[in-house]
């Protein structure tokens, strides 16, 4: 699987920079939220939607985010492999399709993330499929202590 990515612009000069993602539309997105761990390792997952898509943005810090396509949505199979990105603030735009779960682990204190969301809250709730964050496990190869 390739993951959709939306390339980060960037310029800069004596009176600082900007950073950009001209290609982006935004137009399919209604909301966005953060999320902050302040602790090293502290693992999210796994949390998917038949019908929604999102875009992740690291807005500070390190994160190793997780992305797996669900085959059957009340018993998933343990045996597939979810995609793994390492992201920073420098990062690309990652984009999760609809029909996909993911989940994200900090790799430095104090790491914030940004996800946009193409669906209302409303919307989301009904579509909203969570698995336990060992169901794949790929957080304590790497490090996470998995605190939920």
């Amino acid at each position: 699987m390739n993951l959709e990515r939306y390339e980060r612009g960037f310029s800069e000069d004596h009176r600082g920079n900007v950073e950009f993602f001209n290609e982006l539309n935004l137009s399919d997105y209604k909301r966005f939220y953060t999320v902050t761990n302040p602790k090293i390792g502290t693992v999210r997952a796994w949390h998917g939607h038949k019908n929604e898509k999102k875009l992740i943005k690291v807005l500070s810090g390190k994160f190793l985010v997780g992305v797996i396509k669900i085959d059957d949505w009340e018993n998933p199979d343990k045996t597939i492999d979810p995609e793994m990105v390492e992201m920073d603030m420098n990062s690309d735009l990652l984009s999760i399709p609809e029909g996909y779960a993911n989940g994200a682990m900090n790799l430095e204190e104090n790491s914030k993330i940004m996800y946009f969301s193409s669906s209302t809250l409303e919307d989301s709730l009904n579509d909203d499929y969570r698995f336990d964050s060992k169901y794949w496990d790929p957080w304590t190869s790497n490090g996470g202590e998995l605190f939920e």
